[in-house]
């Protein structure tokens, strides 16, 4: 994988800049990101079984992990506005952690990368899962966002080596 030799939202004069996209070429791009809520037991039991007193915890997070992959570019300064064709999230619980393991697959058929939407998409998820039941546990940890996967444009394929 060709590895970029400036920052691409920088100018020479180190000015802030959003990158011209308009020569690339429309190809499908997908991004994989994944993070973790790690929380008691007890906590997880009170996710899984559905009983927080805000509600469908899982519902709700992945709602709100749909939308912020949407509104990325209102959150993220120099993200391009995107039509994302797919953004799927998936909220798996880890007794081992204990906790839960998101992971957001998105994915368009256009001219940049949906790496930030991705990311975005599992960082708002987890965020959401700790604002619906911090009441029960306030020493929830989130941790391991990170990307996992990315493939289309120019620089190719990547997949995060375990």
């Amino acid at each position: 994988m060709a590895r970029a030799k400036t920052l691409t939202h920088l100018k020479r004069s180190g000015e802030a800049r959003m990158v011209d996209v308009s020569d690339k070429a429309a190809t499908e791009r997908v991004a994989v990101a994944e993070g973790r809520v790690l929380m008691s037991a007890k906590t997880l039991d009170l996710v899984l079984s559905g009983d927080a007193k805000k509600g469908d915890v899982l519902g709700a997070a992945r709602i709100a992990g749909i939308m912020a992959a949407k509104r990325t570019h209102e959150l993220i300064p120099l993200c391009h506005p995107l039509a994302l064709s797919k953004v799927e999230l998936d909220i798996a619980p880890d007794r081992k952690l204990p906790g839960l393991t998101v992971r957001a697959t998105v994915k368009l058929k256009g001219q940049t990368g949906v790496e930030m939407e991705a990311l975005t998409a599992v960082s708002v998820a987890c965020l959401t899962v700790y604002d619906m039941v911090k009441a029960a546990e306030r020493g929830m940890r989130i941790e391991g966002i990170r990307l996992i996967e990315k493939k289309g444009g120019r620089s190719g394929h990547y997949r995060v080596r375990e």
